[in-house]
């Protein structure tokens, strides 16, 4: 089949109708009155702008394509947040950052929404497992340890593991915070010269047993802790863990590739080996200046790296297919964010809010389901939870934020606004006087920027036509005073109603 450009997408949204033939929920083929299982795959840092999937020049994801076939693609889906922790709350909590507030590097929800995520509203109708290889998405895990059956710790499937934190199954956060993050994060000067250097001298030998010959940039890791893996053994591991639940089941899988440290198998750089490179974009006040030159060698090393994920994924695709699982699951895949190559950026965790970094794949294949249905309005992460909750036969409540995704009871609806995120250097439960705001609506992007010294503290804005624009090159802002003053208004009537801090907590300031 022919590649459609994401231009030529985003075009095509402009045509679709209001709502979908298939608005209603797809039932599962052949299950009569029971309840599907579902299996959800968290690929951190995966930007949908790489993939081939959504028209990529660079065949970096044939196997889901394959999945594609028999699933609803999703072309416009955005994370809420531009890292791990806010992104994922939202995804788990059907709740926007501004109201869950883990909007920190590590941080957790309110103690007041720890109940409100899809392990505790599915409850005891389903057999729950959880596996975080993200540390920080582990964090939240922790938090929400009382809603899961199977918690499986970040190192589990690793070739080498030596983190504790999961080892304090009771408050798993604070194992984290305690020792690997407080006394031997990777990266950082040891808390503990006695504890910590021994530490890492025991790991260090320990990873010498290690062959890395099929890994030209070394085996794959984690950014800052102590777990390295091999993708195959991950995904064999996962395979046999889903095979042992009792059904019906949820099992949320959050793995960390293709997230950095970027660690592609040897064979799979071919795919980047091309000569091509896309069109520069102009540096950003607030990008990171890397040189062009990094740009598209980090770039090329994350295309093969995806490229690679994938590859394992269709293993496990038919490994699952074989099993007969797949006639009884909800198979989704999506990610907590995406990663940018662009603006002097490379990777995520920046204020800059465009759509490398938060435009995310979504697919969703029922059981049974043999054809392709592709929605193109805009959809956000915090449309997830209610959208499982219908699958499996649950309520929605009605403090969640998100909607029904279209092809399971919602319909297409470009003119609901959507918010993405981005607040990490304030205080989870103060006012968010620093912070960067992106809302969509009908094909328009306003990005808010609030607070950044770069600015001199004043207020800064930026307006995008998506479907005209999708590379966001041509700030309009200045240009269309009258959709800028409409979008404008919207944003910030939004931001300060969700921006003050939280009722009953009281920041210190001292």
């Amino acid at each position: 089949m022919a590649h459609i450009s994401r231009r030529d997408f985003l075009k095509l949204a402009a045509l679709a109708p209001a709502a979908l033939a298939f608005s209603q929920t797809i039932l599962p083929s052949g299950l009569g009155a029971a309840s599907p299982n579902i299996i959800v795959l968290v690929f951190d840092a995966m930007s949908a702008d790489n993939l081939s999937l959504y028209g990529y020049p660079r065949k970096t994801t044939p196997n889901f394509e394959r999945l594609a076939r028999r699933s609803t693609v999703y072309h416009s889906h955005y994370s809420a947040g531009s890292f791990t922790t806010p992104g994922t709350a939202s995804l788990l909590t059907g709740l926007n950052p501004w109201t869950h507030r883990a909007i920190t590097q590590e941080g957790q929800v309110a103690p007041a929404f720890v109940d409100k995520n899809i392990f505790s509203l599915l409850g005891k109708s389903y057999d729950r497992a959880g596996f975080g290889q993200n540390v920080w998405a582990e964090l939240l895990l922790g938090e929400f340890h009382s809603g899961l059956d199977v918690h499986l710790p970040p190192g589990a499937f690793s070739v080498q593991d030596q983190s504790v934190g999961s080892l304090l199954r009771k408050d798993v956060p604070i194992g984290y915070y305690a020792y690997d993050d407080f006394l031997d994060r990777l990266g950082d000067t040891p808390k503990s010269l006695l504890f910590a250097l021994l530490d890492r001298a025991l790991f260090g030998f320990r990873l010498n047993s290690m062959s890395t010959a099929d890994y030209p940039f070394g085996i794959p890791r984690s950014e800052n802790y102590k777990i390295y893996y091999k993708l195959e053994n991950v995904f064999s591991g996962l395979l046999k863990q889903v095979k042992h639940l009792e059904q019906p089941y949820l099992a949320y899988f959050h793995l960390w590739s293709p997230h950095a440290p970027y660690a592609p198998r040897r064979e799979f750089l071919r795919v980047a080996n091309d000569g091509w490179n896309p069109p520069a974009k102009p540096n950003h006040p607030l990008g990171r200046y890397a040189s062009l030159d990094k740009l598209e060698t980090a770039r090329r090393r994350y295309d093969a790296y995806v490229a690679n994920v994938d590859w394992e994924f269709g293993n496990f695709l038919d490994a699952l297919h074989a099993s007969g699982l797949l006639d009884k699951t909800y198979l989704i895949l999506t990610s907590d964010h995406g990663e940018m190559f662009e603006r002097g950026v490379v990777g995520h965790g920046t204020p800059l809010m465009y759509d490398a970094g938060l435009h995310v794949p979504l697919l969703i294949s029922a059981p049974g389901q043999k054809t392709r249905n592709d929605v193109y309005s805009q959809t956000n992460s915090v449309d997830l939870l209610p959208t499982l909750l219908k699958i499996a036969g649950h309520d929605i409540p009605a403090w969640a934020e998100g909607q029904l995704l279209p092809g399971f009871g919602g319909g297409e609806d470009d003119s609901r606004p959507t918010f993405s995120l981005e607040a990490g250097l304030n205080s989870s439960f103060g006012r968010l006087s620093i912070a960067s705001l992106a809302m969509r609506k009908n094909g328009f992007k306003m990005i808010y920027y609030k607070g950044y010294k770069v600015y001199q503290g004043i207020d800064s804005y930026e307006l995008y036509n998506m479907r005209d624009d999708p590379e966001e090159l041509t700030d309009l802002y200045h240009k269309d005073d009258s959709m800028s003053k409409v979008m404008q208004a919207e944003l910030l009537a939004a931001f300060n109603e969700h921006s003050g801090p939280l009722q009953g907590y009281v920041i210190w300031h001292g």
